[in-house]
């Protein structure tokens, strides 16, 4: 949605992958749009919902699928219910933002958060044209990344005349009628729009109010099969925990392969055949103006969390060959462990070459593989893509003299 909306020409249904009517026609699928499933009954085995005129429905099921994803958290703070305050995770979201800032002739915006989706938003917002203020109450930009890589983003962020304001709490959003102010204890911004980015929770409360176990984060808990606690009932997506596959305990990271993969592995299980995921190990990539940034596994406070003993390395490589015109810097972060040799994570910034190279180490992790057999891999080399040795392969024997 970041993408679409900072092109004020299209239109957001242009984001839809298959429409209501494919389903139901196309699929014969029975499926109810205008339906809110209120309870399910596990001793009867029905959900009881009300369809779009408010009558009460129960639909009874063998095996149940809840998919009912995470909503954005809205601070409990005065004025965050006020028009113009915004969140971004339904198409509608998306839809009501592009309007709102056509409409009300949106020159100013306040993010609060600066997260995935804030940062994305921010370069939306900023290919429009708008004045951008960023504000949250951590005093560290990114605090999952490694402090020399962050300083990368956050550079490139001020670049392009984004203000940032880490370490600053949110006291209330006020209006005059006239416009918006995000107001902390020594800070106020003037916006004519908030966007909300700080993160997203759960849908968990069906699931709890049925009795099923819930997990880390109040995510349902489910086995490797997706089954939750009760044996009919299964779940995946957003609203659903995982296994870690570096720490082997439970996670909940929610991102999009992970969703889609899980609603395969549930219709193969409730149609017959056996399938079980192994887990997920947080990879993820996201666009910040001219940066792609990545990360696969743990950094190392997160390995020292969980009982590793982590040795850690930063490195600036070049994204091709030396003799090769167009090259740029990228920043790799690698972290083992000192005790079993194991790679357990890497994070990445550059211009180029990071989105798809980071897949090379998350299929590391994924294997279990140790920082001196990830050094021996055979990984592609041509002048326009890398150097002679990669990027990877310079971190991971420079981590070794570590280890």
């Amino acid at each position: 949605m970041p993408y679409n909306i900072a092109d004020p020409g299209r239109d957001l249904d242009d984001l839809i992958v298959r429409r209501a009517e494919v389903f139901r026609q196309k699929q014969g699928i029975d499926l109810r749009t205008g339906h809110l499933a209120e309870q399910i009954d596990p001793s009867s085995k029905v959900v009881i919902a009300r369809n779009a005129e408010g009558n009460r429905e129960e639909v009874a099921y063998d095996k149940l699928l809840i998919a009912t994803g995470a909503r954005p958290v809205v601070p409990d703070l005065p004025g965050f219910d006020l028009p113009g305050v915004m969140t971004l995770k339904e198409l509608e979201d998306g839809r009501r933002i592009k309007a709102y800032i056509e409409d009300h002739h949106v020159r100013r915006v306040a993010i609060i958060g600066m997260g995935y989706i804030a940062l994305e938003m921010c370069e939306a917002l900023r290919a429009r044209d708008l004045e951008v203020a960023m504000v949250k109450p951590r005093p560290r930009f990114l605090p999952w990344m490694n402090e020399s890589l962050a300083a990368m983003v956050k550079e490139e962020v001020e670049e392009n005349k984004v203000t940032m304001y880490p370490g600053h709490e949110i006291k209330a959003i006020e209006s005059d009628g006239k416009g918006l102010r995000a107001v902390c204890e020594d800070l106020e911004l003037e916006a004519d729009m908030v966007l909300v980015a700080v993160g997203v929770k759960p849908c968990s409360e069906l699931a709890e109010n049925a009795g099923l176990e819930l997990g880390i984060k109040r995510s349902i808990s489910v086995d490797r099969s997706l089954r939750t606690s009760n044996e009919h009932i299964y779940s995946t997506g957003d609203c659903a925990d995982s296994y870690h596959v570096v720490t082997g305990r439970k996670t909940w990271i929610p991102l999009a392969l992970r969703a889609n993969r899980g609603g395969w592995a549930v219709a193969d299980n409730v149609t017959g055949k056996r399938v079980e995921l192994d887990g997920v190990a947080g990879t993820a990539v996201f666009k910040v103006f001219d940066l792609q940034v990545a990360r696969t596994g743990l950094n190392s406070d997160e390995a020292r969390a969980y009982g590793f003993e982590p040795a850690e390395v930063v490195i600036q490589a070049r994204t091709r060959a030396h003799a090769h015109p167009g090259s740029s810097t990228i920043g790799v972060y690698m972290v083992g462990d000192t005790k079993s040799g194991r790679l357990l994570g890497v994070q990445m910034v550059g211009k180029e070459g990071v989105a798809h190279r980071v897949d090379a180490p998350a299929v590391a992790l994924h294997a279990g593989m140790a920082v001196d057999e990830f050094s021996q891999t055979d990984l592609a080399y041509t002048p326009p893509f890398g150097p002679t040795w990669d990027p990877m392969l310079i971190a991971a024997n420079q981590l070794l003299k570590k280890m």
